[in-house]
């Protein structure tokens, strides 16, 4: 099977968005991910990302990157993060891509460390989470968009953390415009069985991230590969498997390893 393989934009070499889908071409890689920032930074790429997409580059997802999210304490900062990824859906869009990657929060609160209760309760955060991603997902219906949820760990979100937990939130909302992102380094930490967890999870995964359990990249720690993309192959997913992680050495040295691995299907090398 062919894994279709692409590394986030600032994991790939060159000056721009077309040197990077060719330096990602001779790595064995397929595409490249955006990194939709806020403060309508990703807006004013419009005219890079169009003339990218003109040149051929295949661009499948954007994750946002910003210093607050959907589910913040503050309504204000809630309102502008929905706003900020209306118009980063638009533009993933508009670079032939179909999803945004977010979460529910990040870094805004722990429930594993001190003072471990949160100053809105889960279930409150949850049904302001399940608002706001109605409301992403009604604007990227007809768009032909799909909003991403990811699961982060315990030390980085404290409403979900598992892809069970995503799942119970896309279900509650109930669009065809939202799905499940599955991201390894966090199910490493979360997870209790990695096969299990996405064979349950299932058809609502759209979107895979790649991270290893020491967050570099996929062989260079402990998680069992072979198993992942064998249970990812029996709930038939056939999307993107895209590096956000960092790298233990340079992209040009590492990044082969990387599709090897996946064109082994996570077998490694004895």
């Amino acid at each position: 099977m062919v894994h279709r393989l692409a590394a986030q934009e600032h994991l790939l070499e060159g000056n721009s968005l077309v040197e990077k889908y060719e330096f990602a071409l001779s790595v064995g890689f397929h595409g490249v991910e955006l990194l939709g920032r806020g403060d309508g930074e990703f807006a004013a790429r419009s005219a890079e990302i169009a003339a990218a997409r003109s040149a051929g580059v295949v661009m499948p997802a954007t994750t946002v990157i910003m210093d607050h999210f959907i589910g913040d304490f503050d309504a204000d900062k809630r309102k502008d993060a929905r706003e900020q990824i209306k118009m980063i859906l638009a533009g993933t869009v508009a670079a032939g891509g179909f999803g945004v990657v977010t979460p529910h929060a990040f870094g805004l609160f722990s429930r594993a460390l001190p003072p471990f209760v949160p100053p809105r309760s889960v279930d409150d955060s949850r049904a302001l989470l399940v608002e706001s991603l109605r409301e992403l997902a009604d604007y990227a219906e007809p768009l032909g968009a799909t909003v991403l949820l990811e699961p982060l760990n315990r030390f980085e979100d404290y409403v979900v953390n598992r892809l069970a937990d995503a799942v119970s939130i896309a279900a509650e909302v109930d669009s065809p415009s939202l799905a499940v992102i599955a991201d390894t380094f966090h199910m490493s930490i979360e997870e209790p069985s990695i096969g299990d967890s996405i064979r349950a999870a299932g058809g609502w995964i759209r979107h895979v991230q790649l991270g290893d359990s020491n967050r570099l990249e996929p062989g260079a720690g402990h998680f069992d590969w072979e198993e992942a993309l064998g249970a990812f192959a029996d709930i038939g997913y056939d999307g993107w498997y895209v590096m956000e992680c960092g790298l233990s050495g340079p992209p040009r040295e590492v990044l082969p390893g990387v599709a090897d691995l996946f064109a082994r299907g996570g077998k490694r090398i004895s």
